[in-house]
């Protein structure tokens, strides 16, 4: 069975930027039973603590995309980012505008894989954990990572986004 096409373009991204996990292995995009929209139920599945998941959550900024990789642990303040990043509107994206700039749903989507490159935050918390992991393009596909590679593929800004 073919993998997903969603899946197959975050593989291929994770490939082109010889992505790592926290062992420096190769980072692999892997299918889980069931979908894991959440951070919590994502956390559950692979056993690890929900500040490990990174959410991809994309804004609109100013009419812009933005993709927040915030820890599972942690809910964005919207105006205070908005605030450190000099933008006037900042507000959660449509379901619509998602799959525009991402080509992938809402509770699946990742840090990279995308059409085009998009601008990336990436939640300091994050590294404070060894190994987090991210979505892999639909909702039951998730990969390892590390805040240092997440940083690095996605050509994210550290950010305070709590």
């Amino acid at each position: 069975m073919q993998p997903h096409p969603n899946v197959r373009a975050v593989q291929d991204a994770l490939t082109d930027a010889n992505a790592r996990d926290a062992s420096g292995t190769p980072s692999a995009v892997r299918l889980l039973p069931e979908a894991v929209p959440t951070a919590a139920a994502a956390a559950e599945a692979l056993g690890v603590d929900v500040g490990q998941i990174a959410n991809s959550l994309l804004f609109e900024a100013d009419g812009e995309p933005l993709l927040v990789l915030t820890s599972g642990a942690h809910r964005v303040d919207a105006a205070g980012l908005a605030a450190s990043i000099g933008v006037t509107r900042l507000r959660r994206a449509t379901p619509e505008f998602v799959r525009t700039h991402t080509g992938q749903p809402i509770g699946g989507v990742a840090p990279l894989g995308h059409p085009r490159p998009l601008r990336t935050l990436v939640d300091t918390a994050l590294a404070a954990y060894g190994e987090i992991w991210a979505a892999g393009g639909v909702p039951q596909a998730v990969f390892p990572s590390t805040y240092d590679e997440l940083l690095r593929i996605t050509a994210g800004t550290p950010a305070e986004v709590a």
